[in-house]
């Protein structure tokens, strides 16, 4: 299954990018880059530049129909510069509206806070964005991985780089639960 992962040119959290990749790759997946700028996109430490992986796709280019889910990962400046795109912010509400599984870490809920799809989901993030949550119509909870099914999709989030050992393999199920839905429906 075709995986997308959604960053922005620079901010994402490496870790939050490569362990969820690694886990899809090494599931037999295909996980694709798809970004809001071509080239490559600066990933970080914390606050140091790590480093760099190239985009396989343009948000712009991208359909929610070529992918089987979508991969949030966070880091403090990624979900913001991602918010700020329009084209970015559709490609994640598509995947509500289309019923397929989103997964998000640390500060990637600030994207969905901004596609407006968390009214009546529970969730965890980063303790800083409970208020932005809440704000946003979903209850924040802190546990170190929860799954939302309330909503049209199932919704997959954690709170920390520290939580990527419970976090990759939720996503993973989930994934996999909902590719084995959509098999069976057609």
């Amino acid at each position: 299954m075709n995986i997308a992962f959604l960053m922005a040119h620079e901010g994402v959290e490496q870790i939050e990018l490569t362990e969820p990749w690694q886990a899809a790759a090494d599931a037999g997946h295909t996980p694709r880059l798809v970004s809001v700028r071509p080239g490559r996109i600066q990933a970080f430490d914390h606050l140091d530049k790590a480093d760099t992986f190239a985009v396989d796709q343009l948000v712009s280019d991208a359909s929610v129909t070529d992918y089987a889910g979508l991969v949030l990962p966070g880091g403090v400046a990624n979900p913001d510069f991602l918010r700020m795109e329009a084209e970015a912010v559709a490609f994640v509400r598509g995947f509500f509206e289309a019923g397929k599984p989103v997964a998000a870490i640390c500060h990637a809920p600030w994207t969905l806070v901004e596609a407006d799809v968390l009214r009546g989901r529970t969730l965890t993030s980063w303790p800083s964005l409970r208020t932005d949550i809440r704000n946003a119509g979903g209850t924040w909870v802190d546990e170190q991985v929860h799954i939302c099914r309330s909503g049209p999709n199932t919704l997959i989030t954690s709170r920390r780089p520290d939580d990527l050992k419970a976090f990759c393999p939720a996503l993973l199920t989930e994934f996999a639960q909902r590719t084995a839905g959509a098999a069976a429906e057609s």
